[in-house]
């Protein structure tokens, strides 16, 4: 294909390094809330250098460093982004862990910070706590001083989760689960965040493990509503009800289009945890581009700790 050209606004963007996130499994298979033009790269995140400046572009120059979440169309040699919603990569950060930060990072401040309202000294329990946006949740909740409790699905999750900081681990069983199992996991939830039940939930994995986690939930708490990857659930409202909570969607890229001021300062936020060492993105493993679709693959086989990178030479 011929190089792209950026219009007013934009920049042209040599990719080094493209993150692998569950949105990218969505929008192969039709399934996301947005329908790329035919054909298209997956690749929602990027970090790279700036090739060239569309007309009326300040502040950026060409060999810049940045990072960037346009969606899809990182999986590519060259990707054209919005210039206002690029973000400068500093020099003492590598391509992979910049590539890495962003959306998983993002996601989980505007979903604790914002939306769940999470307080120092209040209980967190994390769904998925060994994914991208799940090992994010457990180092923010941390850095607010929550107690954390990350649910996972094997013993090597649960000692990914304690390494960025959860205070405990479940370990649950692989779905699906019938109503006992369910049950099962709902008493489990209730012993580990405590008679007082879970401030804020926060759900990156949906389908039967939601109802459970509900149950779960402390009086006025809030439960996060942040992904779906073992299907979207069906949660019995009689419960928000008697437990006074609170049922929040997170939908993040909405949110940072919507606000770019509070999104701002979530971003500066974010550079200044991760400098003074209380985040830090967890690559465990890197592709190159010809195998880009083994990495996403991989994540969308459940197995994946952390983040998964794509590299482009």
């Amino acid at each position: 294909m011929d190089d792209p050209k950026p219009g007013p606004g934009e920049l042209l963007v040599r990719v080094k390094a493209a993150a692998v996130n569950y949105p990218d499994v969505l929008i192969i298979e039709d399934k996301y809330q947005f329908r790329p033009p035919r054909p298209f790269a997956p690749g929602g995140e990027v970090a790279g250098t700036v090739e060239a400046l569309g007309e009326g572009v300040e502040g950026w120059n060409v060999g810049d460093r940045l990072i960037a979440v346009p969606g899809w169309g990182g999986m590519a040699e060259k990707i054209v982004v919005d210039a206002k919603a690029a973000i400068p990569l500093p020099q003492n950060r590598n391509f992979t862990e910049g590539a890495a930060f962003m959306l998983t990072y993002a996601t989980s401040i505007h979903a604790l910070y914002d939306r769940g309202r999470l307080e120092a000294g209040q209980t967190l329990l994390v769904l998925g706590a060994s994914g991208g946006v799940g090992l994010a949740a457990v180092e923010l909740g941390k850095a607010k001083g929550a107690r954390v409790i990350a649910a996972v699905s094997s013993g090597e999750k649960a000692r990914a989760a304690r390494n960025a900081g959860a205070d405990e681990t479940i370990v649950y069983e692989r779905g699906p689960l019938d109503k006992d199992a369910q049950k099962k996991l709902s008493a489990q939830f209730k012993e580990a965040v405590g008679e007082n039940g879970a401030d804020v939930i926060f759900d990156p994995v949906g389908g039967d493990y939601a109802e459970p986690a509900l149950r779960a939930i402390a009086w006025e708490g809030r439960y996060l509503v942040v992904g779906f990857p073992a299907g979207i659930p069906k949660l019995p409202l009689n419960l928000t009800l008697l437990k006074s909570c609170d049922v929040c969607g997170v939908f993040w890229g909405a949110f940072a289009a919507r606000d770019p001021k509070a999104h701002a300062a979530h971003v500066k936020t974010l550079f200044g945890l991760w400098d003074e060492g209380k985040i830090n993105p967890k690559v465990t493993g890197t592709y190159p581009l010809g195998q880009g679709g083994d990495a996403i693959a991989a994540l969308a086989s459940r197995k994946a700790i952390g983040k998964l990178v794509v590299t482009i030479d």
